[in-house]
């Protein structure tokens, strides 16, 4: 197997058990279900019971067959923490309690910290186009040998008799999606142009305070709050160190999520671009930057100090001294210039034209005069070498992103 296919398969196998979700917004009754006084009653009745939304779509469509979507989505600038979304439903009134304010409209969560379990933002902030039945989803987008692909279950075949269905040890297999040769083209595939096929991705993360050994979840499906945050993750393992998880600095700063309305564009029916205000998921880092830097140089030096007394454990410490100190006048960080990095782009498979768009908009335009600048640069460019394509669809996001 491919080592890049066999550590894309092993970070997507890593799942972080969750004690329950939190909601980006609301449900309310469409127009048509809000007719009926009674479904308003049903409503009402869920809402103080803190029942999950999808408990109650399901009473309103038992009471009202013909009414097979009763509830739409309500942008609102809070967080919905519900009892019945959570394992254990004391959790959420914990969190009401602690984080619930009111602004106005009532006790509600405008912001919350947290910490993050993982330092890689594909484990703490899983996503992908997929497509759902009623029970199960259908189709799935995965990458595979840095080509984004769709993928399916594997029907079960019957028994001899053919009577019965195989029982499958383990679990049903799954496989690429015989259309279009397996590839994921969302402009080319008819599920994603039918609006069935679509982004969904979800936070994983702790809550400091709250006592739960299994994480909390934060499902979204806006390319936006996404976008934005894998810039905040990236910008934040950069100045730790490749670090993401936990504390964000040594006065144990967590990161937020709270909410910013901003404007966004999206392309209707007659191809026209329309923009319209949305309450948005913002991801916070509130930290001292300076503070932040100063930090990890203090890192690196007692790093530095551990691989010198280990050397000198070992009995090597004379060879030690050219190995690990540069020469006077800084030589490792002179060779560390805009072309060699270029090559080492150009070496993971990356076209030098996007990342140098990328390192401009994310760094400036002179990144490639500081050598500490381009130290960064090289630092990042390690740490993503196992997943290049995922590093260039990054950068298309950042860029998409910044432009936006």
């Amino acid at each position: 197997m491919d080592p890049q296919q066999s550590q894309l398969l092993s970070m997507n196998s890593l799942r972080f058990p969750t004690a329950g979700k939190i909601r980006a917004g609301i449900k309310v009754l469409t127009r048509k279900a809000a007719g009926h006084p009674q479904a308003q009653e049903i409503y009402d009745q869920g809402i103080a019971q803190g029942q999950a939304f999808d408990d109650i779509e399901k009473a309103l469509v038992k009471a009202f067959p013909k009414l097979s979507c009763p509830l739409v989505p309500h942008n609102v600038p809070w967080f919905s923490v519900r009892p019945r979304d959570f394992a254990h439903p004391s959790l959420a009134q914990q969190i009401v309690d602690r984080f619930a304010e009111d602004r106005g409209e009532g006790r509600q969560v405008y912001q919350f910290p947290v910490v993050f379990p993982a330092d890689h933002w594909s484990m703490v902030m899983p996503h992908e186009l997929a497509v759902w039945s009623a029970s199960q989803k259908r189709y799935w987008s995965q990458y595979i040998d840095g080509q984004r692909m769709c993928r399916c279950r594997v029907q079960p075949g019957t028994q001899h008799s053919g009577k019965r269905v195989v029982r499958i040890f383990g679990g049903r297999q799954t496989q690429l999606r015989p259309h279009n040769q397996g590839r994921c083209e969302p402009e080319q595939c008819p599920e994603y142009q039918g609006r069935l096929c679509n982004l969904v991705g979800r936070f994983v993360f702790y809550i400091p305070g709250i006592q739960s050994l299994s994480a909390f979840e934060l499902p979204t499906r806006s390319f936006y709050a996404m976008s934005a945050a894998m810039q905040m993750f990236e910008a934040v393992r950069s100045l730790r160190g490749g670090r993401l998880a936990g504390y964000i600095d040594r006065q144990r700063t967590p990161f937020y999520f709270t909410k910013r309305q901003m404007d966004v564009s999206h392309v209707d029916e007659d191809g026209r671009v329309v923009r319209m205000p949305q309450w948005i998921i913002d991801l916070q880092a509130p930290v001292d930057v300076a503070e932040l830097l100063a930090q990890r140089d203090d890192v690196e030096a007692v790093t530095q100090q551990a691989q010198v007394a280990v050397e000198v454990l070992q009995g090597r410490a004379g060879e030690l001294v050219p190995a690990t100190l540069p020469p006077s006048g800084g030589a490792l960080e002179r060779r560390l210039d805009r072309e060699r990095i270029l090559d080492r782009v150009q070496g993971l498979g990356l076209e030098a034209s996007a990342f140098e768009a990328y390192a401009a908009e994310r760094w400036g335009q002179g990144w490639a005069l500081n050598p500490k600048g381009c130290q960064r640069v090289w630092d990042e460019l390690s740490r993503q070498a196992g997943d290049p394509q995922g590093y260039a669809d990054q950068m298309q996001a950042y860029l998409s992103g910044a432009q936006a």
